[in-house]
């Protein structure tokens, strides 16, 4: 499943994470901070998990929705939906996460739906543990493809820190040869965003990278009590998702 630059792609998702030596950040810190590194096995225990996800940089309450706009070099234009969901699942590896629903539409109709699965821990770090992706093709249902942590060597990743600092990395998902992405935080507050749904100063920024297509970069800005405000494509200018309408959770 490759990761969009947009929606789950905007959340954080997709599928992804490396070995962050080159990414600049300071690893050590990183670990010690209990954020998993490049492809080392994290030991995951299921009751110290939670469906209520309440980081400030990336909430999830039921109901939560985002409404984007994406645009490509090629001057596609299309709307994508997030939506926090009512609806909980129980992983293969006892965890259970938060179905959060990315659909993708063009002309009015589905491209491509996704519904990944979120948890955070008791620290309030934020957890991406997978998903199932649907594409279409002129409404009808092409294909289909999932990822679990836990199966099939795949790992799970974070998302969004509990305290965001920059330099810190981590990352995002792991299963060797197919997906590997991680992120680093690069600044913490020094960012302002004016997007159609509004103006934005209290930004944590990061960089996101895949090692299995180094020069391909996206930077994400993260509005304390929204989430992703901005996603843009470094390799290719123009490349973006902008927030348009935002909706609290309950």
């Amino acid at each position: 499943m490759s990761k969009r630059a947009t929606a789950t792609g905007i959340l954080g998702s997709a599928l992804a994470a490396v070995a962050l030596a080159s990414c600049g950040g300071d690893d050590q810190s990183s670990s010690d901070r209990g954020l998993p590194q490049g492809s080392e096995k994290v030991k995951l225990e299921p009751a110290n998990f939670t469906t209520k996800i309440d980081n400030p940089y990336l909430p999830m309450a039921p109901g939560a929705r985002w409404e984007y706009r994406e645009t490509d070099t090629e001057g596609a234009d299309e709307k994508v939906v997030i939506t926090v969901t009512d609806e909980t699942k129980k992983l293969a590896n006892g965890v259970t996460v938060r179905v959060v629903r990315d659909a993708v539409m063009e002309g009015g109709k589905p491209a491509e739906v996704e519904h990944d699965w979120f948890a955070q821990d008791k620290k309030g770090n934020v957890w991406f543990f997978g998903g199932e992706t649907r594409k279409y093709e002129n409404g009808k249902l092409a294909s289909r493809e999932s990822f679990e942590a836990g199966v099939k060597g795949a790992d799970a990743g974070v998302m969004m820190p509990a305290n965001p600092e920059a330099g810190v990395s981590y990352r995002q998902e792991y299963m060797k040869g197919s997906a590997e992405d991680y992120a680093e935080i690069m600044t913490v507050g020094e960012e302002r965003v004016d997007v159609p749904a509004g103006f934005f100063n209290r930004i944590v920024l990061t960089r996101d990278l895949n090692r299995l297509e180094p020069k391909v970069q996206e930077t994400k800005y993260y509005q304390r009590g929204v989430g992703v405000v901005l996603t843009m494509n470094v390799n290719e200018p123009g490349a973006r998702a902008v927030l348009v309408k935002y909706t609290p959770g309950r």
